[in-house]
């Protein structure tokens, strides 16, 4: 017994190790929770995936549930190591800006992040966010708002935060862009519209989002709700917007596949699908003119071609082998644990139990209902 409880022992020993190899599986391999981040429809949970700025130095900041609290860590892009990690109070995660899953919530500058309380339906009466200095990672605010908001963007100096409002408790395609001034701790009331456009509502589902190479631009791309999708370009500094309106796409059968891209020197802007070697769509982000060159034949799909190329990496049977070790590792730490003495888990015990509950023996919540999206 000796022998074995030595390792064990040791293991148990290297936490700062073990959560990292816990944020890592977790952000690889598990099914996303029944939470939402701030969009209104279920399913979306950016959590362990996270949010990073470019570049491979730079951390990515997760969160995980701790009980009635979150454990948010700043983990490094290469090797995964954890960097510094704090329990916040309350529940908070990654917020979600676009359906693809594109995250956001850090400033371009790297200084601040922004999480939001997980919605549990549609609509919410109160929306609850966290502002964090993201080198310390110590809540510099909460931001408590009346009616249902979601996360949509921050200014590179983290001094502006802009959010999308819902004004239909049945129809989330309507919306207002708002902005909050965290140096004056209130939102505005004036909406963020473009001057050109008549009427300050919107409508369209947040397809997928890209950002200027300097941060200060947020492009999404929206369906426009029956109508012909649109580029709602957000100029986080100035605190305007711009629609640019996507006519050629009207009809097209794989719009929540396209992707935005900006060219490196922030001139144009293209709307591509990775299974046609052309974009749909160029725009040039000095004029606002848009050309739609015609797309090249579709060649036969990446996702299916990957799945018959013989170097792809199996990665769901990567993940399980990953996670079963993890188990194995998980059940020694937790027969260690019983031996300790004291009545007060810690932050990584709560993150452990909350993150594999079926390592628990007792019952377990029921899921919460879905939300039906009109």
């Amino acid at each position: 017994m000796r022998d074995l409880l030595g390792p064990v022992a040791r293991i148990a020993g290297m936490r700062t190790r073990l959560l990292t190899l816990v944020l890592g599986a977790l952000g690889a391999a598990l099914v996303p929770s029944a939470l939402a981040d701030g969009l209104p429809v279920e399913g979306l949970d950016l959590s362990r995936a996270g949010v990073a700025a470019p570049g491979p130095m730079s951390p990515r900041y997760v969160t995980l549930p701790a009980g009635q609290d979150t454990v948010v860590a700043a983990v490094s892009q290469v090797g995964g190591q954890v960097r510094r990690s704090r329990v916040l109070d309350g529940r908070f995660t990654v917020p979600a800006v676009a359906y693809d899953g594109s995250p956001g919530g850090l400033a371009a500058d790297g200084r601040t992040l922004v999480l939001i309380n997980p919605r549990t339906g549609f609509p919410r009466r109160v929306t609850t966010l966290a502002v964090l200095d993201a080198r310390r990672l110590r809540a510099r605010e909460v931001i408590r708002l009346r009616g249902d908001f979601s996360f949509d963007a921050v200014s590179p100096d983290g001094r502006l935060l802009y959010l999308v409002q819902y004004l239909s408790k049945r129809d989330p395609t309507r919306y207002l862009v708002r902005l909050y001034d965290l140096g004056a701790g209130r939102l505005l009331p004036d909406p963020i519209i473009d001057p050109r456009e008549v009427g300050d509502v919107m409508r369209g589902m947040p397809i997928t989002r890209a950002a200027s190479p300097d941060g200060r631009w947020a492009y999404t791309l929206y369906d426009g709700a029956g109508e012909h999708p649109f580029i709602h370009a957000l100029d986080t500094v100035v605190r305007t917007a711009r629609c640019i309106d996507l006519h050629g796409l009207m009809g097209f059968g794989l719009l929540s596949e396209l992707r935005l891209e900006p060219s490196p020197d922030g001139g144009t802007l293209s709307v591509v699908h990775p299974a046609y070697e052309r974009p749909h769509a160029v725009v040039d982000l000095q004029t606002w003119e848009v050309s739609e060159p015609a797309p090249a034949a579709e060649p036969e799909p990446r996702s299916r071609a990957a799945k018959d190329e013989p170097g792809s990496v199996p990665w769901p049977l990567v993940a399980g082998g990953a996670l079963a070790l993890l188990l194995l590792l998980l059940g020694g730490l937790r027969l260690v644990r019983s031996r300790r003495q004291g009545p007060e888990p810690d932050p990584l015990d709560l993150l452990l139990d909350d993150a594999f509950p079926e390592l628990e023996p007792e019952a377990h919540e029921p899921e919460r209902p879905r939300v039906p999206v009109p």
